[in-house]
Formats: C-alpha cells, structure tokens, sequence
C-alpha cells in the first residue's frame, strides 16, 4: 500500500504542478490523470484526496506554509510550492501518516522533481511545519 501511496504523491505532485501552472480545472485534471495511468498501479482515492484537498483548502494551506516560509508562497519555486503545498496538506488532514513519513515523501519528491538543493529547503520548511501542526506527535516520540 505505502507503494501505491508514494505513486499517488508522485502523480499528485505533478497535477498539481500542472494545477498551479495552468490553471486547469481540477475535475479535468484528475480525469486526464486517470486516464494517462489508467494502467499504472497506485492509490487513485489518494491522488484524487490529494489534488482536490489542496486546491479545495489552498487558503488553509498557504497559511500553513507562511509561517514558515521566508518568502512570499507565490515566489517559491513552481516545483518546490507544489512540494511544499502536498507536505503541509498531509500534515493537516492526515494525521494517521507519521510526520516523519510525510517529511521523507516530500523530500523523495523535491530530490526526484525539484532544483539541486530543493530538497535542504522543503526538509526544513516542513519540519518547522510539522512542529507546530504535530507539536504531540513530536513530543511523543521524544524529538524536539
């Protein structure tokens, strides 16, 4: 399952670059995306939470993101803000998947699709992000 889920992040990622960028229906881009995949193992529900969560709940999102960022979110590399934008949506709405594991995807992510250094940026950006979002769950695991 943790398979298909990095695959759905992957996807995810590059729709909501495409999000971003175009700025294309969501609908539209999560039909495109199913069909281009159509035969690809990874966890469609996922991918679609993922797409329609951040673009439904941006404004939660890139407040998140501000108060931890050093710039404006616009200014943020498309690929990295894209990063950025999946990594904060999951430490809100998915508290079942360890920070630690959110944090790891992202940076996977940023290493795969971001600049050279991208990943240094999104690590920290996130783990500012996750002690506040996840200030017990840190606490829990005796990191802090």
């Amino acid at each position: 399952m943790s398979r298909q889920r990095s695959k759905a992040r992957s996807l995810a990622l590059q729709a909501i670059y495409q999000w971003q960028m175009a700025g294309q229906a969501v609908p539209d881009i999560v039909q495109q995306f199913l069909f281009e995949h159509a035969g690809k193992r990874f966890d469609r529900d996922y991918f679609r939470d993922l797409l329609e969560g951040i673009a439904g709940q941006l404004e939660t999102v890139d407040a998140v993101l501000a108060e931890v960022i050093d710039r404006d979110i616009e200014r943020v590399d498309p690929v990295e803000r894209a990063i950025l934008r999946l990594g904060a949506y999951e430490l809100l709405r998915h508290p079942e998947i360890p920070y630690r594991v959110v944090i790891n995807e992202a940076v996977e992510l940023a290493k795969t699709f971001g600049s050279e250094q991208g990943h240094r940026y999104v690590n920290g950006v996130l783990d500012k992000a996750a002690r506040s979002l996840r200030a017990l769950e840190i606490g829990a695991t005796g990191r802090g």
